[in-house]
């Protein structure tokens, strides 16, 4: 089977689950099937999945890496400090696999704990090669890594937590699909621009937050945020 509209794209994600035990501290919120379709069709577009090795940063239950390998990624890996999360990410692989009939193989998932690290070979290196696809232990940078990281915004979460995460992803990747809150874009493109990286392209969406966690009173709001992709890294 092959992918040839962005909506059939969107449908097999609709089969992605969200967060199974939400945590706070984490800021783990579920990105929409509608988002995460219409992100790598235009990720596509630009020759960033085809053919390419893509790395999901905190990845929740994989469904950035689950539509790499499904849009023809050479592999994709899934990392997130979450193992409940992780779990069903490699669950969902196996059932969408199944049900639509498509190898998907080449989608790994593991976890990992980049607080402490500062690449991804260092994550590689410190995980069980049982693990990791034999392809995946040798790559010194991802050509495409994405990323929706804690946004350090909530008082129970890590301040600043989106800081490490792009700090991470530069020494990572040779292109990144970062999301921020739209109203710190200005901050983000000049601490991407310290790190040696420039923006080439916007894309703005609506994300919905859903009532999941005690301090939430609306059932649901938009929160406007931007994602940026990034790359010309400086040596």
């Amino acid at each position: 089977m092959k992918i040839s509209k962005k909506k059939h794209l969107e449908m097999i994600l609709e089969n992605v689950p969200k967060h199974p035990n939400p945590k706070v501290d984490l800021e783990q919120y579920s990105t929409p099937a509608t988002i995460a379709a219409d992100l790598i069709w235009n990720a596509y577009g630009l020759g960033d999945i085809d053919g390419m090795n893509i790395l999901d940063l905190g990845c929740g239950t994989g469904i950035f890496a689950i539509a790499s390998s499904l849009m023809g990624a050479s592999h994709s890996l899934g990392v997130d400090i979450d193992d409940e999360s992780i779990a069903l990410a490699k669950i969902t692989q196996n059932h969408i696999s199944e049900e639509h009939d498509m190898d998907m193989s080449n989608a790994n998932f593991i976890v990992g704990d980049i607080n402490s690290l500062n690449s991804i070979i260092d994550l590689l290196n410190a995980s069980n090669p049982n693990d990791l696809n034999p392809d995946l232990i040798s790559i010194n940078k991802f050509d495409t890594l994405i990323m929706n990281p804690p946004f350090g915004s909530q008082e129970k979460g890590s301040r600043h937590a989106d800081r490490k995460f792009m700090e991470f992803a530069v020494n990572s990747a040779e292109v990144i699909y970062s999301f921020h809150m739209k109203n710190t874009e200005e901050f983000v493109i000049d601490y991407y621009r310290d790190l040696g990286a420039d923006v080439s392209h916007k894309l703005v969406y609506k994300f919905p937050i859903p009532k999941i966690y005690d301090f939430h009173k609306e059932e649901s709001r938009d929160v406007k945020v931007v994602v940026l992709r990034v790359e010309n890294f400086e040596s």
